[in-house]
């Protein structure tokens, strides 16, 4: 029995701080960038996840609507948004 618990319990211990170093901390972020999505409202600054900077001027379900620099109108898919700043 302790040759056993010797063998399994260093496995069990680095699981756990697998999960409490890297997969907890990953479920909060992606818990955060939902909400900050299904929250997004016209007139927001946002940033896409290629890096371009606008402000939304349209929304609905699945899609966002954004205007960027001279009156370009771009349309990208909720999850594609990935920031909101508060400038």
């Amino acid at each position: 029995m302790e040759g056993i618990l010797g063998t399994v319990g260093p496995l069990i211990l680095m699981f756990a701080i697998f999960y409490f170093l890297l997969i907890r901390p990953q479920q909060k972020r992606q818990k955060a960038v939902a909400k900050m999505q299904s929250d997004l409202k016209k007139g927001d600054k946002v940033v896409t996840i290629g890096g371009m900077h606008g402000i939304v001027d349209g929304i609905d379900e699945e899609k966002v609507i954004v205007k960027a620099g001279d009156g370009a109108r771009l349309t990208y898919d909720r999850q594609a948004i990935r920031d909101v700043k508060n400038d």
